[in-house]
């Protein structure tokens, strides 16, 4: 991998990973576009650790908040929904990985994540809006499941998430902040989870060398820092139907491609 393609996929992962749009899917598509054969978890999961330090540095008041008070139910709520994904990231990792390599479930998984947010706006809209007081236990289990569902790629993990807050008529700020929250034990799951390959260097062929990773991991970091700010705003301010729309759109791409066209799958 050339270090102009570790930093073209940094800033795609940068920009996708908190829009509702799947940063690991368009990850998947962008390797094959540029025919990358190197394994796309560990890279992906790479990547992942500049987008970490961006969300915590955006969000550092409202962790700072949880660390001191720790027995509040934000943190209960956080705990919660944060259940579902660890169990889905222990118990189906092969089909998981499996899934990277497929065509047709990206283009299917993307259509996923355009009905998820078609469906939370009109459900939204339908009553009235509930406070972050108004949460339940239950609304971060079901926050919880949509999560471990977006750990397949072309799932937005930011869009099921968010679409699940909105679905349940949460404040739109609180949802927005309560999805980036939660990309941080998820972040730091899934680096735990490749830790050993990436101590090991088994993750990675030898066509990567650690400039062009370390290239695009602060490349990442930097877009995100701006990308969590600007996906902030969008949701307290905008619908996401069009985020549906595209999502919508590159899903059929994708099926085109896969079935008929046959360029990149």
């Amino acid at each position: 991998m050339s270090v102009w393609e570790a930093l073209i996929l940094g800033i795609v992962q940068g920009v996708t990973e908190f829009l509702p749009v799947s940063s690991s899917g368009h990850l998947v598509l962008l390797q094959k576009i540029f025919g990358i054969n190197e394994p796309v978890l560990a890279f992906d999961t790479a990547l992942h650790g500049g987008t970490l330090i961006a969300v915590i540095a955006v969000l550092r008041k409202d962790i700072l908040g949880i660390l001191r008070r720790i027995f509040q139910p934000l943190t209960f709520f956080l705990l919660i929904a944060t259940i579902p994904a660890v169990i889905a990231a222990l118990f189906f990792k092969d089909p998981i990985e499996e899934a990277f390599s497929s065509g047709a479930f990206l283009g299917f998984a993307f259509l996923v994540t355009s009905a998820l947010l078609f469906v939370s706006e009109k459900l939204y809209r339908r009553a009235g809006e509930r406070s972050q007081g108004k949460m339940s236990a239950f609304d971060a289990l079901l926050i919880g499941v949509l999560q471990a569902l977006a750990i397949m790629p072309g799932i937005s993990r930011s869009g099921a998430t968010i679409s699940g807050a909105l679905s349940l008529r949460l404040d739109r700020d609180f949802a927005a902040r309560f999805s980036f929250l939660l990309s941080i034990p998820a972040i730091l799951g899934a680096l735990v989870l490749q830790a050993k390959d990436i101590a090991t260097g088994a993750a990675f062929s030898q066509a990567i060398d650690f400039f062009p990773m370390a290239a695009g991991t602060l490349c990442a970091c930097i877009v995100a820092f701006f990308s969590i700010k600007l996906a902030l705003k969008i949701v307290r301010e905008h619908s996401l139907i069009g985020f549906s729309i595209y999502t919508g759109i590159l899903g059929l791409l994708v099926l085109i491609d896969k079935f008929g066209t046959g360029f990149f799958f």
